[in-house]
């Protein structure tokens, strides 16, 4: 039921309680180099959602409103159990400074893109110091839309002239590390349900996400850090009331690791791949025992554990390297 509160009406019309795995809401957000903006959504329900009923708001530098400019109506469809992955619409091969393309790896998983003019809509210019909305509604009329998902916290600007993002301390100090400049930020996969709440007295980034810093290569190259974009690991995911069996929940820990962890509970799959941040496969375990030991060298951030069934089903887990 849509309830509209006066306290928050400053920052959007209305919100309601999400029940687990019955509504939209943020699955990943990268705040990568450059114009490297995406934001991808997860669909935890069992059927597909038209997204034009849906948009983004951007809440710049502590922002306490919003107004059509700061907003942007999405477009398309969203499948069941399945993602959307939207980018800034900067893909002019030419381009440089502020409109420097989104890098081709980056594009290749984008389903939309959306603002490429700032001055028309600046929803999805984010730095890392912005609360950004999931809402449903319409652009021309914001104060009356239903808050789905937030990231960050409205009306907070993480930016003291030290750091310009939230950071691992919380509540929102200068001490700690900044985890959401420059970073992609990864929901967790026990959070079924979006952000709802508008007035948050803090917003600690790491309760919810799992933030993956820039990937620089041994030569000294930055590369993307958005590998895991198309896909969402999500307990949604194995709720189905029509199962007769139970399957033992995949267990990794410690997770972060500092590169010697444990995969428990993968007898009966056919092959484990790890695959990094950038796509490329690092290790594969071909026909698991129940409890399996790994050791993984490599550049700190995310992994993803591809477990595979001989039927060819795959499930996926996430392990950080620290």
């Amino acid at each position: 039921m849509k309830r509209n509160l006066l306290f928050v009406s400053a920052f959007i019309g209305s919100f309601a309680f999400g029940q687990d795995c019955s509504e939209l809401f943020i699955s990943e957000y990268v705040e990568g180099w450059s114009n490297n903006k995406s934001m991808e959504i997860y669909n935890p329900t069992d059927n597909s959602i038209d997204l034009s009923q849906y948009m983004v708001i951007r809440y710049s530098n502590g922002a306490t409103s919003a107004t059509a400019a700061n907003a942007v109506q999405l477009t398309g469809t969203i499948g069941a159990k399945d993602v959307y992955v939207a980018t800034i619409d900067k893909r002019d091969p030419m381009g440089t400074g502020q409109e420097a393309p989104v890098w081709d790896d980056l594009q290749a998983v984008t389903d939309g893109f959306y603002c490429p003019d700032y001055n028309t809509s600046n929803a999805f210019y984010w730095n890392g110091n912005d609360a950004v909305v999931l809402a449903k509604g319409t652009t021309s009329d914001i104060n009356n839309s239903i808050l789905v998902d937030v990231f960050g916290k409205i009306g907070e600007d993480p930016n003291d002239g030290n750091v310009n993002g939230w950071t691992s301390d919380f509540p929102y100090v200068s001490t700690g590390d900044v985890v959401t400049q420059d970073h992609s930020m990864i929901r967790k996969s026990n959070i079924m349900v979006g952000q709802t709440n508008p007035t948050i007295s803090y917003f600690d980034p790491l309760a919810e996400w799992d933030s993956i810093p820039p990937v620089i290569d041994v030569m000294g190259t930055l590369e993307g850090n958005w590998g895991s974009l198309g896909q969402h690991d999500c307990d949604c995911n194995s709720l189905n009331v029509e199962e007769t069996t139970f399957t033992p929940e995949v267990m990794i820990f410690p997770n972060p690791t500092s590169g010697n962890f444990t995969i428990g509970n993968v007898a009966g799959y056919e092959k484990i791949e790890i695959v990094n941040a950038l796509g490329q496969s690092v290790k594969t375990i071909k026909n698991p025992t129940n409890i399996v030991n790994v050791s993984l060298n490599g550049y700190k951030g995310l992994y993803l554990v591809n477990l595979i069934a001989a039927d060819g089903e795959k499930l996926t887990r996430r392990v950080i390297l620290k």
